[in-house]
């Protein structure tokens, strides 16, 4: 959904296929405008007595591509277990995604001018708990939430740092005036940071 100036909710995507989606997560708009996000099953509830999800219409947890202008929808990528943050290089021509799931990375995948990806390689692993959101800075490091806090990655998936967290964070941003301050969203509280870089975008 998008919200409007005037206050109100415009609904830009609300189905795949003629399913409906499991529970969209985390989005990031690419700078020609089109739409990418991921719809793992967290917010589905599982049938009573059952592992499965009494809601599901999808037959996965994919990876979506929609381009506005065209109304066009496509499932991107579709072998993740719990597709989850998202974001793109400084260049947009990688397009990163965290796996909440079971495998607890980040993958990257390169993106071509038509929209479509390579079929993408493990970028980095996440050693305290998974990953959730993610957000890449001016430099192409890639900044996580984990279980202990906010890993820092180089660009070649190195972790080069961490900001620990007395709470285990779900998101984070580069906001502030310069830009230089990370908002990190954890269990109940919302924290805040100075660093020295500034985020690909805001």
């Amino acid at each position: 959904a998008r919200l409007e100036k005037d206050g109100s909710l415009a609904t830009v995507v609300d189905h795949f296929e003629g399913k409906k989606f499991n529970s969209p997560n985390d989005v990031v708009v690419q700078s020609n405008g089109v739409i990418w996000f991921t719809d793992p099953e967290y917010g589905l509830k599982n049938k009573p007595g059952s592992k499965e999800k009494a809601d599901k219409q999808q037959a996965g947890n994919f990876v979506f591509r929609h381009d506005p202008k065209t109304g066009t929808t496509t499932a991107v990528v579709r072998d993740f277990a719990q597709p989850n943050g998202l974001a793109f290089s400084p260049d947009e021509k990688t397009l990163y995604v965290a796996d909440s799931g079971p495998p607890r990375h980040i993958r990257s995948f390169a993106v071509a001018a038509d929209g479509t990806l390579s079929p993408g390689r493990v970028f980095c692993t996440i050693d305290q708990g998974g990953p959730d959101g993610i957000r890449v800075d001016r430099d192409g490091r890639v900044w996580s939430s984990a279980g202990d806090g906010v890993h820092i990655f180089s660009p070649d998936g190195t972790r080069v740092g961490k900001i620990l967290v007395p709470e285990s964070p779900a998101n984070l941003c580069f906001g502030g005036d310069d830009g230089k301050t990370l908002f990190i969203t954890a269990r109940k509280s919302l924290y805040a940071v100075t660093v020295k870089v500034t985020g690909a975008s805001r």
